[in-house]
C-alpha cells in the first residue's frame, strides 16, 4: 500500500520514511513514530491503517542516524539492541527528524503526530518543541518522565497501561499532572499493548485506544 521516501533533515541529514496515502482527498496528515523496532512491519501497518482512515501517514525512519534500514522483531537481544540504538541518539537531531516529517506531511493538510513506545516519549517532546503540529497522541513513552516539565503547545491525549513498568502508571500520573490541558487514558494492559506482533499486545485496549485516538484526529486534524 505504502512505498519508501526520502526526507531531508534541516541538518542535511538523509532519513528514510514509510508513506501510506488515502483512496481519496486526504482529511490530513499523521506522523507515526516508530518504537525501537525500527519501521519494520508493524509500524508499516500502522501506517497503512491511518491512511484506510483518510489521512496521510509518514513514518520516519528514526533510527537512520545510527543504523540506516532497522528493522527488527521483538525477541529479548532486539529489544536489546533496539535500547543501545535509542541511546546513541541526540534529542536535538530527533526533532529535526520529526520537523522534516511534518513538512513532508503539511502538504496534506495539519498533521498530528502519534509515537509508540519509545515514539511516545518523542511524540511528548515533539508536542512541546515542533512547529507545526495539530495535536499529539503518546502512547506509553517510557522517557516521558525525564521530559515531564515540557508541556504540549498543542492538544494532547496519552493512552498508558496500567500493568506497564515503562513508564509506571504512578510516573504517568505524575508526569501527566504537571499539564492539566492533556488528556490521559489507562488501559488494563502492559506496555506494548498496541501491538499485535508483541506478546504484550491487548486486542481489546489496543482497540478503545484507537478508536479515541482517530476520535481525537478527527477532531483536531479532520
Amino acid at each position: 500500500m505504502g512505498k519508501m521516501i526520502e526526507l531531508t533533515a534541516a541538518d542535511g541529514h538523509k532519513l528514510a520514511a514509510y508513506r501510506a496515502d488515502p483512496a481519496g482527498k486526504p482529511r490530513g496528515a499523521i506522523v507515526v513514530i516508530q518504537e525501537i523496532f525500527g519501521v519494520n512491519s508493524h509500524i508499516k501497518s500502522v501506517a497503512d491503517g491511518y491512511a484506510a482512515d483518510g489521512y496521510l501517514a509518514i513514518a520516519p525512519a528514526m533510527y537512520d542516524r545510527v543504523q540506516r534500514g532497522y528493522d527488527t522483531g521483538y525477541t529479548q537481544p532486539e529489544i536489546q539492541a533496539g535500547l543501545a540504538i535509542m541511546q546513541k541518539l541526540d534529542w536535538k537531531q530527533t526533532m529535526m527528524d520529526v520537523d522534516a516529517a511534518v513538512k513532508e506531511a503539511k502538504a496534506a493538510g495539519k498533521v498530528g503526530i502519534v509515537g509508540y513506545c519509545w515514539g511516545g516519549t518523542v511524540a511528548w517532546v515533539a508536542a512541546a518543541r515542533t512547529a507545526g503540529l495539530a495535536c499529539s497522541v503518546p502512547y506509553y513513552g517510557g522517557g516521558i518522565p525525564n521530559f515531564a516539565d515540557e508541556g504540549p503547545k498543542v492538544p494532547m491525549m496519552c493512552n498508558f497501561g496500567e500493568q506497564d513498568q515503562s513508564p509506571t502508571p504512578e510516573q504517568a500520573r505524575a508526569a501527566v499532572a504537571k499539564h492539566p490541558s492533556i488528556v490521559a487514558n489507562f488501559y488494563a494492559a502492559g506496555h506494548g499493548f498496541n501491538c499485535d506482533q508483541r506478546g504484550s499486545f491487548n486486542a481489546e485496549a489496543s482497540k478503545l485506544a484507537r478508536t479515541r485516538t482517530l476520535e481525537f484526529f478527527r477532531k483536531h486534524v479532520g
